[in-house]
């Protein structure tokens, strides 16, 4: 299948090349704004790959049998339609769009022209993440879960940051993953979220915040957290948590050498887990610990490259051997729906009731 790859950065590399190494795909275009900004990407794939900075040239010229969209935000929805039009399969990395409302015009659109879309949930493909789900539903109900994942950043990540609170917020840039975690624990419908957000630089608009804060609850009782931030005053402290309580103990992520190191703006720290801390809430008679902590390691824990090789195997999986996403786009436009009800949270001051 010839695919279209677009976009260069950290994200975009790491897909193009996944693409590439797969037999089921031949990657036949790169599109990026500027050529010289993505020739060292260019080198990597080798000859037969054209550059092109006009995506609607590109795909009109190439006409790809699939799209890998690794871009920013605001060329989800463009780039995503136009391509679905054109009857390409696609991968487009979260968010899905930059609202609810065009999340769900491509999810039916996709549905009516019977194509493949799939949008980067990377943490669904990590093996100790999936484990991760499993034993916070032997917890019981209702959960309590607690995730962040704030970002201290400088220099060019700091640049790249700015560039994504042009058209969205940290809670609903990395929040949709988390969410994602959230639902798949509980298996129960979100019913309310309420959120929080600060603006913490002059140097994003003034209508932008680059620190937020959500807490859903779902129909189960079950109740969760999430923190993000992005930029150069963001605390390296508590980057990393990832926490799940429910009435028979609780299960924790236990990242100690990402979370140690201060290493919040290197992207591979921002799905390792190293290790699990299951504690277990029964008590004896006498009112102690019936059972000692369990620290269960990890074996599998794939880094960022091979993540997105994972997704892109799933995607050429998905289009030849004809799989049905529609679960996986229920999901997608659920996690939306929480983070945008977030996004109105926060700048209306008031909670949101999800129908």
């Amino acid at each position: 299948m010839r695919v279209l790859c677009v976009g260069a950065g950290h994200m975009g590399r790491s897909h193009a090349l996944a693409c590439q190494k797969l037999d089921a795909f031949e990657v036949v275009g790169l599109c990026t704004r500027r050529k010289e900004s993505s020739q060292g990407l260019l080198d990597e794939l080798g000859s037969g790959v054209t550059h092109y900075s006009d995506y609607f040239l590109a795909l009109q010229e190439l006409k790809p049998d699939a799209v890998c969209i690794a871009s920013y935000t605001e060329s989800h929805y463009p780039f995503t339609k136009a391509a679905l039009e054109a009857g390409c399969h696609v991968f487009v990395e979260k968010p899905l769009a930059e609202t609810l409302e065009q999340s769900l015009e491509l999810v039916e659109l996709a549905k009516s022209k019977k194509l493949k879309l799939l949008s980067g949930y990377i943490l669904r493909h990590h093996p100790a993440w999936t484990k991760f789900v499993d034993l916070a539903r032997d917890l019981g109900k209702p959960l309590v879960m607690r995730l962040n994942l704030n970002q201290q950043s400088s220099g060019s990540n700091w640049m790249t940051h700015k560039n994504l609170l042009a058209s969205v917020s940290p809670v609903v840039d990395c929040g949709v993953h988390y969410v994602d975690i959230m639902c798949q624990m509980t298996q129960s419908k979100p019913v309310r979220v309420s959120g929080i957000g600060a603006r913490l630089t002059d140097e994003i608009g003034a209508d932008k915040i680059n620190y937020g804060q959500l807490q859903v609850t779902f129909e189960d009782g079950s109740v969760g957290w999430y923190e993000a931030g992005w930029g150069p005053m963001i605390s390296e402290t508590a980057f990393f948590v990832k926490d799940v309580i429910g009435p028979k103990g609780s299960v924790s992520i236990r990242a100690e050498k990402a979370a140690s190191e201060g290493k919040s703006s290197n992207v591979d720290s921002h799905t390792q887990t190293e290790a699990f801390l299951v504690h277990h809430a029964e008590l004896t008679k006498e009112g102690t610990f019936a059972k000692s902590d369990e620290v269960m390691r990890v074996d599998e824990d794939p880094d960022h490259d091979d993540l997105c090789l994972r997704e892109q195997r799933y995607f050429a999986k998905a289009i030849v051997e004809d799989l049905d996403l529609s679960t996986h786009l229920t999901d997608v436009v659920n996690s939306m729906r929480i983070v945008f009800a977030a996004d109105e949270s926060f700048r209306t001051g008031k909670m949101v009731e999800l129908s």
